[in-house]
């Protein structure tokens, strides 16, 4: 595989509130929905960024990839997009073998496989691994799991890992995908962000998925969660005209994950409670430097 430039998404993102999102997972519905709400909010394709997969559980795997090639919006390559676009033989989504999720991905990967056209594979080989953008002297990098493996998770509880993963980043924000659950965390002055993903509920016993807001604020930079509700029956419907993936075609309705393998004790004692919407925010140098001389 030839060598992936590391992209500077600075200037393609300047200008106002940059919109971050993870997970399409094939849910064309959730994604037309997602960008109807970016036009609502008057951002353009070029201030919106994806954190990678694109393409997995659910039943529109090349009418997703295709709304996403046509919205025309940044994104990094997730496992599932190196996997398909390299036609591997599974997702490499790093789930433990003889698992739940791992015997479920043995139905909707090759589903999803096989009706993903050699255009699409071609643009998911070409997308970034990760990228790097700075915002108000913040450096930020956007990446789907973690620096060196990219389908490895990394939640709320995970305190250790984010510190080390923050380190080999090696700048002041990181925004993550592949977990499936928003949150923030701190680490000193850093912060790592997650948004969510749009193509699946986020455990929390409602169908609403999420999306996230960063926004130069004065001298701080806001990392805000947003919820998003559209048509999940719509999206499960489609699911069971393939009889495909039930499980997940229940979560889509009622919120709750079909298996919580990957989950640590702390995430799966939250199962199905729901999830607030919340903003942390970070002090730039600038900022940094006013409450200093205050």
């Amino acid at each position: 595989m030839p060598v992936r430039i590391i992209p500077d998404w600075t200037t393609a993102l300047s200008g106002g509130p940059i919109l971050v999102f993870g997970g399409p997972y094939s849910n064309l519905r959730a994604t037309e929905a997602l960008r109807a709400e970016a036009e609502r909010l008057a951002i353009p394709p070029c201030r919106v960024i994806c954190t990678g997969d694109v393409v997995a559980y659910a039943a529109e795997p090349e009418e997703t990839t295709r709304a996403l090639m046509d919205w025309g919006c940044h994104v990094v390559a997730g496992n599932c997009e190196e996997q398909i676009g390299a036609g591997a033989a599974d997702c490499g989504c790093g789930f433990e073998e003889g698992t739940a999720c791992d015997l479920m991905a043995k139905g909707w990967y090759p589903f999803a496989n096989q009706r993903v056209s050699a255009e699409s594979r071609s643009w998911m080989r070409a997308l970034p691994p990760r990228a790097r953008f700075s915002i108000e002297g913040l450096s930020v990098t956007v990446l789907h799991g973690g620096i060196e493996r990219n389908n490895r998770f990394i939640f709320a509880s995970d305190s250790d890992i984010i510190r080390e993963e923050l380190d080999a980043a090696g700048t002041d924000v990181v925004i993550g995908g592949h977990a499936g659950i928003p949150f923030a965390v701190r680490d000193g002055n850093r912060l790592w962000f997650n948004a969510g993903v749009i193509g699946m509920p986020a455990n929390d016993g409602t169908p609403d998925v999420w999306y996230g807001l960063v926004d130069a604020q004065a001298s701080r930079v806001t990392f805000a969660l947003k919820r998003l509700a559209y048509d999940q029956h719509g999206a499960a419907a489609a699911m069971r005209r393939w009889a495909h993936a039930d499980g997940y075609a229940r979560t889509l309705v009622t919120g709750i994950w079909p298996s919580f393998d990957v989950l640590p004790a702390a995430e799966k004692a939250l199962t199905g409670q729901r999830l607030r919407a919340r903003t942390w925010s970070v002090g730039t140098a600038a900022g940094r430097r006013a409450d200093a001389a205050e």
